[in-house]
């Protein structure tokens, strides 16, 4: 399995990372993608990557934090890009829930990093929250000035965003939100996606699945992720994991190269 969004260098971690990564390789977890959410964070999360095999790292800006990186350049993001461990650019995407930044700092930093992902080809990661139209409409209106690549991670938006992504070709993936009992509509929406375009993450430390919801997530937990888009689609936990992994490193493609 692929955990696609584990954020490692949170303090959650602080004390016990490694036993947490033996936990996950125990589980069955074979590839980890460690997200940048800071740009002043990348050297902690690529240091993270580097000291494992298994383990790669993203170069981005949260849209929690637009209002701190203002002055961040496409370039900037470039350089990051080349390193061998930087796989895909985000995550990044509007989220207008909290108002952390304002929307001018959310959309200009958002289409920073859609400059960085189709000048490197890498896959661009999508945090997009009560912002389904406006995400939808700058992915289509940047689409039009060239294609890169997508992934709206850790999907509970709608259905006419999830369709509008679809139509550029992107890829959804799915979290522990998945077994929550009340998730109804996020269900919903997923078990209409085209399983060769789901991949499956943890977002640790955040979004534990049930049974462990209300704990500290860690990426030994992304098999229960896995049950419940399973449970969705009447297939099993085996066909599943394989489906997605094929899938994550088709998307992830730099991750064998």
């Amino acid at each position: 399995m692929f955990d696609t969004h584990v954020n490692l260098h949170a303090d959650a971690f602080v004390d016990d990372l490694e036993d947490v990564l033996t936990r996950a390789r125990e589980a069955g977890v074979t590839r980890f993608l460690a997200i940048c959410d800071r740009f002043d964070n990348y050297d902690t999360v690529r240091a993270i990557a580097e000291a494992n095999d298994d383990i790669w790292n993203t170069a981005g800006v949260h849209p929690h934090h637009a209002k701190d990186f203002t002055d961040l350049t496409v370039e900037e993001l470039l350089r990051a890009a080349s390193d061998p461990k930087t796989v895909a650019i985000g995550e990044t995407g509007l989220d207008f829930h909290y108002g952390y930044s304002a929307e001018a700092e959310q959309v200009a930093n958002f289409r920073r990093h859609i400059a960085a992902a189709r000048e490197t080809g890498l896959p661009l990661v999508v945090h997009t929250r009560e912002a389904d139209e406006m995400t939808a409409d700058i992915l289509e209106e940047e689409y039009e000035n060239g294609p890169f690549r997508i992934l709206l991670h850790c999907y509970t938006g709608g259905q006419t965003l999830a369709d509008r992504g679809l139509a550029l070709g992107a890829y959804f993936s799915v979290s522990g939100i998945l077994s929550f009992k009340n998730a109804h509509d996020v269900r919903a929406v997923i078990s209409t996606i085209p399983l060769e375009r789901v991949i499956l993450e943890t977002d640790c430390p955040y979004l534990a699945p049930v049974p462990y919801r209300g704990r500290r997530n860690e990426p030994s937990y992304l098999p229960f992720v896995a049950d419940a888009l399973a449970g969705l689609h009447g297939r099993s936990r085996e066909e599943i994991t394989s489906i997605c992994e094929d899938n994550a490193l088709t998307l992830f493609d730099k991750v064998n190269s």
